[in-house]
């Protein structure tokens, strides 16, 4: 009874999550400027400094073509060489979550942040919503969190270090693009909310293949 609880519990997150993906995406698409966003953006690039743009800039790295591809087949490789191949191979699944990206910010076309409205420290090619960073970080570096708390044969240091980089990344990384000027609120919320709509189905698949 309580399995049964926990998948309905479950089901109805995702549901929720899907829901609210396709109400903000909705509402994104007859707003591509809003007011909130702007004042968003605005407070807080309300502190510049040099040191600050770095940081920001080193936060949103692995984001980055084609650095983000890079990470990916890197962090899959070593899993599968650590004879980890399940983990490697889910790990590099990661890397579909790309052309559902493009797919939905076709759709939407949402051009980005001038500089008529914010600062911009980065100026990007494609559409603005979802954030892709922000999708892949929460993807990405989510799932590593889980596979570090489930795989206990592997070194408590590692697992800790890993978990807490991974946290850290998944929650500066829309802050980072907001304040580089790359993305409004909206967009990196549009991208946490897919995130975690992608990272259900991998987690499921990985936990019900998954040999006890």
């Amino acid at each position: 009874m309580s399995t049964l609880l926990k998948r309905n519990t479950l089901i109805f997150i995702l549901i929720v999550l899907i829901a609210a993906f396709s109400y903000l995406s909705f509402f994104v698409a007859q707003h591509p400027i809003w007011d909130f966003d702007i004042k968003t953006s605005l407070f807080i690039q309300r502190y510049q400094a040099i040191w600050l743009d770095k940081l920001m800039l080193a936060i949103s790295f692995f984001g980055e073509l084609p650095y983000s591809l890079l990470s990916v087949v890197i962090v899959a490789a070593i899993f599968y060489w650590k004879k980890y191949k399940r983990e490697g191979l889910y790990m590099a699944s990661v890397l579909l979550s790309g052309l559902i990206i493009l797919g939905i910010k076709n759709i939407i076309n949402r051009p980005r942040p001038t500089a008529f409205h914010v600062r911009l420290v980065e100026v990007n090619r494609f559409q603005s919503y979802p954030s892709g960073h922000v999708l892949s970080y929460t993807l990405f570096f989510g799932f590593l969190i889980i596979l570090m708390n489930t795989l206990k044969s592997v070194p408590k240091v590692t697992r800790v270090t890993f978990t807490c980089l991974s946290a850290f990344l998944i929650f500066t990384i829309a802050p980072s693009r907001i304040y580089l000027g790359a993305h409004w609120f909206t967009d990196t919320l549009g991208g946490f909310l897919l995130g975690l709509i992608c990272l259900f189905p991998l987690c499921y698949y990985y936990f019900r293949n998954k040999k006890v």
